[in-house]
């Protein structure tokens, strides 16, 4: 019993001492706080890369997708990378159709304007400007580019034909009247005679579909459909080109949050005689 009762006293006895210690002295200063404890040269460092060093691997997956729509997702490892990929191939595949499409109906109604209504006057075919076609479909016949045979230039008065109507606009636009022709000498009866020289269909390109109605029919449905299949193809180098951006911005903005996640949240504590700093810090 007595064994027991100094036991107990040395335990209170060495608590006491021990809530002494714990107490600041009343006379001596406060100490003031530590500071944070510098980490050593050779420990790596808590935080993440700065923003310039990771800016190269940001642009990295954006660009890619730019050039190749999907590769900016596959890099991540994101199936919808495939799904911009496929879109890629089957718009550069159905672009790439609707282009041979044009060239061939357009190799078609060249063909058929050459064989049908211009071999009569041209032994030997020359291709021209879209224009021209445009024109031989509105109008049966070119008629004649001089109707004189010798080397002054008479012009078409046959207003049906394509000549005819030139010749008539520069009557109507320099003659005070259409009908009642000036003298050649002067300055109307010349600019007349200029502007049909600049717009009428010169001899190596005259043209009639005269007796041939249903090929002039042929060549109007060539050209419509050679029109219509550079226009869709137009459309979808459209449809590539935002393909294209869209996947772009996809990558663009997976990256930014796959790294705003990955940012780091640092926790830094420093004990020091008589004081404790923690410290939070997170990566920007």
């Amino acid at each position: 019993m007595r064994g027991r009762a100094l036991a107990l006293i040395a335990v209170v006895t060495l608590a006491g001492r021990a809530g002494v210690a714990q107490q600041p002295d009343s006379a001596a200063p406060a100490a003031p706080p530590a500071a944070a404890v510098p980490a050593p040269p050779g420990a790596a460092a808590p935080a993440l890369l700065a923003p310039s060093a990771r800016r190269p691997q940001y642009w990295l997956r954006p660009f890619a997708s730019l050039l190749v729509p999907g590769t900016g997702q596959l890099l991540a490892h994101q199936d919808r990378g495939a799904v911009y990929l496929a879109a890629e191939l089957i718009g550069l595949v159905r672009y790439l159709h609707l282009r041979s499409q044009g060239r061939g109906e357009a190799r078609r109604y060249r063909a058929l304007a050459f064989d049908v209504a211009r071999r009569q006057f041209a032994p030997t075919s020359r291709d021209t400007v879209f224009e021209y076609y445009e024109t031989m479909e509105r109008f049966t016949a070119s008629g004649r580019y001089n109707q004189a045979p010798g080397p002054a230039l008479v012009p078409e008065a046959d207003a049906t034909t394509y000549n005819g109507v030139v010749w008539l606009l520069a009557r109507v636009t320099y003659w005070a009247d259409p009908n009642t022709p000036p003298d050649p000498s002067t300055p109307a009866y010349l600019r007349a005679l200029d502007f049909y020289q600049a717009h009428a269909v010169g001899p190596d390109f005259l043209w009639s579909w005269s007796d041939a109605s249903l090929e002039q029919a042929v060549f109007r449905e060539a050209i419509r459909k050679s029109d219509d299949a550079y226009r869709s193809a137009q459309n979808q180098l459209g449809l590539l080109l935002a393909n294209h951006v869209l996947s772009a911005i996809d990558a663009l903005i997976s990256s930014r949050l796959a790294e705003a996640a990955g940012r780091a949240l640092t926790l830094e504590t420093t004990v020091a005689p008589g004081a404790a700093l923690v410290r939070v810090t997170i990566a920007f």
